[in-house]
């Protein structure tokens, strides 16, 4: 090899070696007793549902309990604006690898589509916990989530009671590669075949997509298609029931059929209050928020953290909804931490 080229082999290896300088120094870490600031970069599935503001409110929660403990942290709250969007996604947590973030807090909108990124995350030394939606990966440091397929057997067994035991329903599904709603579907169907083997399930391969929009236009399709040939049907998270409640709403269909869907929000507690729900599984997405946050800050600061941590599910009806345990879940004080954000 020429002296020249010998030259720009120790140039380059200079570089790369100040290049990973400039990356470190750009990483400040907290030590084991919890000093140091830290950069955590949260990334939901989306943006505009109530269900991920309130995971946004349970992080900023988290992260202002640890900085009043002695450890700052900095949160940066960054998603896709829609929820079948796994490009941008991808493309989001990608972004972070290089603007300075100590982890990453991801409920992938895909379980395996988000592999290959958190592995390169982890190959960069900045580590990944799940929280909502499981990844098919093992390069993560937890797993923060419900019980999905638990919350889907209790919706099919308050649906299954309604009806007797007999009946016809529909199951409107969310979208293909989402694991906490296909283990929410599996756990419905599980139950009711099992449990409830007179009901026949008349649909359930039918999607909602992403949207509130596109959920209105498949459960308008669906309730088109049977007519009177359903009594119940279940849909598996804010969007597809908001959509869902809408068609039966527009058809004067709504509190006609027995009707029981998951998550909470604003519309879902009035439908609830007026008869048109009869039932809601509701998961407690702040504590989801700020498990997430507390349980990759004590892996960042050296301590065992638990491979699966469980954020509950509850059964909410009308008979319960005004109980103060469940009012604090379904109605959490999103404006105490989001307020100007």
């Amino acid at each position: 090899m020429s002296p020249v080229h010998l030259r720009r082999v120790a140039l380059s290896l200079a570089a790369v070696v100040a290049a990973a300088g400039c990356r470190d120094s750009r990483r400040p870490s907290a030590d084991a007793s919890g000093r140091g600031s830290l950069t955590i970069a949260v990334i939901p599935k989306g943006t505009s549902h109530e269900y991920w503001k309130s995971i946004h409110a349970g992080a900023v929660k988290a992260a202002r309990e640890l900085t009043a403990q002695g450890t700052p942290v900095t949160l940066v709250w960054k998603g896709p604006l829609r929820e079948d969007d796994r490009e941008q996604q991808v493309q989001v947590v990608e972004s972070f690898l290089s603007q300075g973030v100590q982890g990453i807090v991801l409920a992938p909108l895909d379980r395996t589509a988000l592999a290959r990124p958190v592995e390169e995350a982890k190959a960069a030394g900045i580590p990944t916990l799940i929280i909502d939606s499981a990844l098919e990966s093992d390069a993560i440091v937890s797993f923060v989530a419900t019980d999905n397929r638990r919350g889907g057997a209790l919706a099919a067994d308050r649906l299954g009671s309604l009806l007797g035991g007999h009946g016809r329903v529909a199951m409107l599904r969310y979208q293909e590669g989402s694991a906490s709603t296909t283990e929410r579907e599996e756990g419905f169907l599980a139950e009711m075949r099992s449990k409830y083997p007179q009901v026949e399930i008349v649909s359930a391969d039918q999607y909602s997509g992403p949207t509130r929009d596109t959920a209105k236009r498949a459960s308008e399709n669906l309730l088109d298609r049977f007519r009177d040939r359903i009594d119940g049907v279940f849909t598996p998270n804010e969007s597809a029931t908001v959509g869902m409640l809408l068609a039966l709403q527009d058809a004067g269909r709504a509190g006609k059929i027995r009707f029981v869907g998951f998550d909470a929000g604003e519309t879902l507690l009035a439908a609830l209050h007026a008869g048109q729900l009869d039932g809601l599984a509701v998961q407690n997405p702040m504590r989801m928020g700020y498990l997430g946050v507390r349980t990759l800050v004590e892996h960042l600061q050296g301590k065992p953290v638990q491979s699966r941590v469980e954020t509950g599910v509850t059964l909410v009806t009308k008979e319960n909804v005004d109980d103060p345990a469940i009012a604090e879940i379904v109605n959490p004080p999103l404006a105490t931490y989001l307020d100007g954000q």
